[in-house]
């Protein structure tokens, strides 16, 4: 209750709000986009990963593009070219490592450029990593799950495409010198 003529309760005209830092919001999108495509590698991975498992017999190709791209299934204790076999939780680690870079990464990212390789490799280590722990012969030294088979040189999947994208990516924008971030970006990431 007000009496006496004064200062009215309420502003007759509403307290305009602060502004939205465009920075922040467009660092925001950016790791929407970022998370969204490794979200999207990693089901496709794991998807093609089931269905060749369900539908393809190892040592039994089958010719897409003649005999230079086949669907060959096998099951890869190493890395590319099988390179590290008997080393399984030594690229467990690798995985882990990389995973660990992309997401303090992340932080940094204020630009479309390095937002898209960085969700193709962080979705592409997750659908490796995957297979590293939860499949056989044991957790952290499970095999990958390879069937994409290119001339007979190797034989890979849908992450290592993904991992081989963002890396020819990387090496354009660091050629042409297109940052990853600015240097007060980490400083003013949300958490």
């Amino acid at each position: 209750m007000q009496d006496e003529a004064g200062a009215p309760l309420t502003s007759a005209e509403p307290t305009p709000s602060p502004a939205p830092d465009p920075s922040h919001e467009g660092r925001r999108r950016l790791r929407v986009l970022l998370v969204a495509i490794a979200a999207l590698v990693l089901v496709l991975d794991q998807g093609t990963k089931a269905w060749a498992l369900a539908a393809l017999t190892p040592g039994q190709p089958v010719d897409l593009v003649g005999s230079a791209i086949r669907l060959n299934l096998i099951r890869n204790p190493g890395a590319a070219f099988s390179l590290g076999d008997g080393r399984t939780w030594l690229l467990t680690l690798v995985s882990l490592a990389i995973l660990g870079w992309v997401l303090v990464a992340v932080r940094r990212v204020d630009n479309r450029g390095w937002a898209v390789p960085l969700g193709l490799l962080l979705g592409g280590a997750v659908g490796n990593l995957v297979d590293r722990l939860v499949r056989e012969p044991s957790p952290g030294q499970g095999h990958v799950v390879d069937f994409i088979d290119y001339f007979g040189w190797f034989i890979g999947n849908v992450a290592d495409i993904a991992i081989v994208v963002a890396a020819g990516v990387v090496m354009v924008l660091a050629y042409r010198g297109v940052p990853l971030g600015s240097r007060h970006s980490a400083e003013h990431a949300d958490g």
